[in-house]
């Protein structure tokens, strides 16, 4: 093989690896920020970067093919007041409002058009649109089965309802009834 043609491989393979690099870096720090601290959490989970950002895009195609849609005001006004009034019960009966809250959040996560089958592939799911509370999702969730079992304390159960709530208050959005713009697929509601 000729030197000049080596050398002109050579530096074609290195422009190669170069893109390869640089395109995978971009890709990681795109996900990374997308996925915030579910990003490092699947990583722990799969064993390596290369598997979990496989996931996470597993996630975020599946997610794209579903009908997620913010709710009407009235229903958001409706989930809104079915919501203080689970909180409103939790001084009487904590437990039952910790099982309340668990089922508004499954029927308000149907009402968006989020799949309500599997814990698990509901809590992936969320993550993609609302990735900085699927963490308060498996809290909630985790206090709920120790609930389940008896082994819940108040406390347990006062934390359980702070993380439903957040979860709750991030899913529900609501649209504009003035714009109808299919391009703004979310458009998030005043917080309370």
């Amino acid at each position: 093989m000729e030197p000049t043609l080596m050398w002109v491989l050579i530096a074609v393979v290195l422009i190669g690896a170069i893109v390869w690099i640089t395109m995978s870096r971009l890709r990681s720090r795109r996900l990374r920020e997308r996925f915030g601290s579910e990003y490092d959490r699947t990583i722990r989970s799969e064993g390596n970067t290369r598997k979990a950002e496989a996931t996470l895009e597993a996630r975020a195609k599946r997610v794209a093919k579903l009908q997620i849609r913010p709710l009407a005001s009235a229903d958001a006004e409706r989930f809104d007041g079915s919501w203080r009034a689970v909180q409103g019960r939790f001084v009487d009966d904590p437990r039952g409002a910790v099982t309340e809250a668990d089922r508004l959040v499954g029927e308000l996560m149907a009402a968006r058009g989020y799949p309500v089958g599997d814990f698990e592939q509901r809590v992936a799911d969320i993550s993609v649109d609302h990735p900085d509370v699927v963490m308060n999702y498996r809290a909630a969730r985790e206090i709920a089965q120790q609930h389940a079992q008896g082994k819940a304390t108040t406390e347990d159960l006062r934390q359980a309802m702070v993380h439903y709530r957040a979860l709750f208050r991030d899913l529900l959005e609501t649209v504009d009834e003035a714009v109808h713009d299919d391009t703004h697929r979310h458009i998030p509601a005043g917080r309370h």
